[in-house]
Formats: C-alpha cells, sequence, structure tokens
C-alpha cells in the first residue's frame, strides 16, 4: 500500500449507497475515473494528517475535494455520494480491496479534544445499535472498530489545527486485520484546508470536486 498511482478504470454506476457507520445515506453515486499517475512512494515516517499551511510538496498525488486532498490507492476507485435533496455532495469514498473509506473533517475549537468527544459518542451510538465495539489507542489516540452482521469497522480520528478529521474504513471481516493500515496510510496523508471562515464546532468542512469529476457526475444523471 505503500504506492499511489493511477485508478483503474471501471464502469460507472449510480444507485443507493450507504455510509459506513452512518446509516442509508439515501443517495446517488457515481464512479469517478480521474486518473492519478504514480510519483512517489509514502514513507511511515511522514507525519500526517496535514494541515494546508504546514503542507510541503511531495509528489504524492492526492484527489483535491476543497476540504481535504486525499491520497488515492492504485487500484482503487473514487466513488461520490450525491444528496439528492440539498442538491450537493454527501461523502466523497475511496474503495479499495480492504474496504470502503470515508475521510471528514469538520471545524473544531482551537483547544482541541474534539476526536475524543466524538469517538466517544459514536462508540456509545454504534452499541445501541447492536454493534460489537472495541476501544484502543493507535498513534493519534483513540481508535474505535466495530462488528455490524458481517461488516469490520474500523474509525480513528485526528485533531488539528480548529479542524477535526474522521476516517473510517469498512469492509468484509475477512480483510479486517489489513484495513486499519490502509486506513492509517491514507489519513496519514491527506491534508486538510479548514478556511478561515467562522463555522460552529462539529460543522462538516464543505466539499467541492474537481471538474472532471463533477462532470462525470452530471452526465450520470443526465442519462
Amino acid at each position: 500500500m505503500g504506492i499511489f498511482g493511477r485508478k483503474r478504470k471501471s464502469d460507472s454506476t449510480v444507485d443507493g449507497a450507504t455510509e459506513p457507520g452512518g446509516g442509508a445515506a439515501g443517495g446517488t453515486r457515481a464512479d469517478a475515473d480521474d486518473a492519478i499517475e504514480p510519483e512517489n512512494q509514502l514513507s511511515e515516517t511522514e507525519q500526517g494528517p496535514f494541515d494546508v499551511a504546514d503542507a510541503e510538496e511531495d509528489g504524492i498525488p492526492r484527489i483535491d475535494l476543497g476540504s481535504v486532498r486525499v491520497p488515492v490507492p492504485d487500484g482503487s476507485q473514487v466513488q461520490v455520494e450525491m444528496d439528492p435533496e440539498a442538491g450537493g455532495v454527501r461523502a466523497v469514498h475511496v474503495v479499495t480491496e480492504q474496504g470502503q473509506i470515508t475521510v471528514s473533517a469538520y471545524a473544531a475549537p482551537r483547544s482541541g479534544g474534539l476526536w475524543r468527544e466524538v469517538g466517544t459518542e459514536l462508540g456509545d451510538q454504534l452499541r445501541a445499535d447492536g454493534a460489537k465495539v472495541t476501544v484502543g489507542r493507535g498513534e493519534w489516540g483513540l481508535e474505535l472498530s466495530a462488528i455490524v452482521g458481517d461488516v469490520a469497522l474500523r474509525f480513528v480520528g485526528v485533531d488539528g489545527p480548529r479542524w477535526m478529521l474522521r476516517g473510517v474504513i469498512a469492509g468484509p471481516q475477512s480483510q479486517s486485520a489489513q484495513a486499519p493500515d490502509v486506513l492509517r496510510m491514507i489519513v496519514r496523508h491527506t491534508i486538510v484546508d479548514r478556511g478561515d471562515s467562522p463555522m460552529p464546532v462539529r460543522t462538516p468542512l464543505p466539499i467541492t470536486l474537481p471538474d472532471a469529476v463533477a462532470q462525470h457526475i452530471a452526465e450520470q444523471q443526465e442519462g
């Protein structure tokens, strides 16, 4: 999982989507075929995620979603989940062999500490929904793993300067041993652009799509 490169092209689909750990999303989903050229091998010693003000040019290809710039592993697919009621983007998922990864950024207080608060609430919610939840500690602190039916979930979170980044991977239990490392690798090399606008704590940072991806989705919706 150290090399990031060109994503394999696949036929686009539009159907209902489910967000890991979040229930039925009720939106539409379209595969995006943006090509990303291989340039750099990721190093375990490069510690992120990075605030946009601190990020250095490292040659790692990322998909620019406005508030987050997310690396995409070679051979994976990017799936965009739309919100038909609001008319915007609900979430963007990176689908790998180990599972579906979703990285989301939120406004947070300067004092930090939001992820532990949110993670604790998330664990309680998952238990209330009947999931088997295990709380552990990883490189950024609190990590949650959960089993929901045949699906294994892993959540990580990172407190940054006025932002919090949450990553989750959902996949088959047969891949649960490899899934956390894949999730951490993507989170570690994500760049967050919080912006300067004041926002209430926990507000999701807005997602914008590259022009090619937006055009691809528009064509799918017209069809």
